[in-house]
């Protein structure tokens, strides 16, 4: 595991409130989401421009969605991260 260093800021209270109710939805800790949210806010940032991604959304089951959860929460990685590798690795397949 990568060594790790500290990161403190002082935001806005609406703003932590904000973060903290959506780091406790995500079952994560604050160091896991808030190194998830920085990590996404970078690979994305390698993209040419936004008009190069597209927004995905499904509706699944609540029990699949706490079995996601948990998955990716024992795996430390994001929604993002997961699914682009799923597709990829089903497209990938599908063309071999």
């Amino acid at each position: 595991m990568e060594s790790t260093k500290n990161l403190c800021a002082q935001v806005p209270i609406s703003l932590h409130e904000k973060i903290r109710a959506e780091q406790e939805q995500s079952g994560q800790t604050l160091s896991q989401y808030i190194t998830q949210i920085i990590t996404e806010y970078y690979e994305r940032g390698t993209m040419k421009n936004m008009s190069d991604s597209r927004t995905m959304a499904i509706q699944i089951s609540d029990e699949l969605f706490e079995r996601l959860k948990s998955y990716l929460k024992t795996n430390g990685i994001s929604q993002k991260q997961f699914l682009t590798e799923l597709i990829e690795k089903a497209l990938d397949e599908a063309n071999a």
